[in-house]
């Protein structure tokens, strides 16, 4: 079963966020932990990390700005 990565609230009144960029390729493996993407949001850029181990298939564009919870890549 995919693990789906979405779009995180970093602050309280944070309620979008722009994808800043793809630490990984499209197909890769990742590991739980690992650095994903880096998130714009607020003022600040913040790395998210992988919430699990497997192959990452990339939905989300780089420079789209997307809602906290929006789906954004599946790990299977």
């Amino acid at each position: 079963m995919a693990v789906q990565v979405t779009i995180p609230k970093i602050g309280f009144s944070m309620n979008e966020g722009i994808l800043a960029e793809w630490m990984v390729e499209d197909g890769a493996d990742v590991t739980e932990g690992q650095p994903l993407y880096a998130l714009e949001a607020d003022k600040s850029t913040n790395e998210v990390e992988s919430p699990a181990s497997g192959k990452i298939r990339i939905i989300g564009e780089v420079g789209e700005t997307y809602e906290v919870g929006d789906l954004i890549a599946e790990i299977g």
